[in-house]
């Protein structure tokens, strides 16, 4: 059944999947059950060291002073450690994103996560993935790709890549977590974007982006996403999916919750991003139900 406000063009979405030509983008709200929200892990932080400023929900920020009471590696190695203790998702649910991505017949994964539950789940389902990592800085320019060689890896779905743009847990220096990495980040995207492989400048510009466990309205997400924008444009009018919840309080009226709808529908409709307004686990959910469905009726 199609959710409410739904404005996903699904019949264009299982093709682009059947064909390969689907990009999931991962964000930490696909986490969420697994790992705590970045908010509450910024909240605890700030109580924690002192945090003196008013918003101690902001994880950037918050870490950013934590480096100044510690050093750079020290809010790093506390995320790294959530991480390693937390209990990995249970990708055998029907609604668990990760698993339901897994179980689709694509190449190749990005993500701005730093943990390694999109690697386990495509193990799960006996696929051979290959992990690797964006090397955004001085101390990670050096490191090996799986993309590096004349020719360059072609992933398959056998043996699709998970790509994180904004490192992983087991490289420190690879993570962009405070404010000033983001800014040095956000400031390399703006200078080179050709730091990427080309095998990921393509996926940006020749698939459908399925955006998953960002929010619309949060400062991350709009400054990633007004960095993507050059090869949105550049996308040869492919329709994009962004999954999300309505950006208001739990207070606010239907007729309020509307507004941020047309809002949000208007200030990324130009970029032809369709939004389907509901929960990962409900869009994960329903994905699975309709390529199913999609599958038994090719059958």
């Amino acid at each position: 059944m199609a959710h409410e406000n739904d404005d996903v063009d699904w019949e264009l979405l299982l093709k682009r999947i059947k064909k390969g030509l689907c990009t999931p983008f991962l964000g930490a709200g696909a986490c969420y059950g697994s790992l705590p929200l970045g908010a509450d892990v910024a909240r605890n932080w700030a109580r924690q060291y002192g945090y003196p400023l008013e918003d101690s929900g902001k994880l950037e920020r918050v870490s950013q002073f934590v480096v100044t009471q510690k050093d750079g590696i020290w809010p790093k190695e506390l995320f790294a450690e959530l991480i390693e203790q937390a209990e990995p998702p249970d990708f055998a649910r029907p609604d668990e994103p990760h698993g339901v991505l897994a179980d689709l017949p694509l190449p190749l994964y990005l993500t701005t996560n730093y943990d390694d539950f999109m690697t386990r789940a495509l193990q799960d389902r006996r696929r051979d993935p290959k992990r690797d990592l964006c090397r955004w800085n001085s101390l990670t320019e050096k490191l090996k790709s799986v993309f590096d060689g004349p020719a360059g890896y072609e992933p398959t779905v056998a043996s699709p890549v998970v790509f994180h743009l904004h490192g992983h847990a087991g490289n420190y220096a690879s993570m962009v977590l405070t404010e000033d990495d983001y800014l040095d980040y956000l400031v390399r995207l703006s200078k080179d974007w050709d730091f990427l492989p080309a095998r990921i400048q393509r996926a940006m510009t020749e698939s459908s982006l399925l955006f998953l466990g960002y929010g619309i309205a949060d400062w991350d997400f709009r400054v990633l996403f007004r960095a993507l924008v050059t090869y949105l444009e550049k996308s040869l009018g492919h329709a994009h999916v962004s999954v999300q919840l309505v950006p208001v309080g739990p207070e606010a009226s239907d007729e309020q919750k509307a507004q941020a709808r047309r809002f949000l529908d208007k200030y990324y409709g130009h970029m032809n991003v369709r939004v389907y307004w509901g929960t990962c686990r409900e869009f994960a959910a329903e994905l699975r139900q309709r390529w199913e469905a999609a599958g038994a009726a090719r059958a």
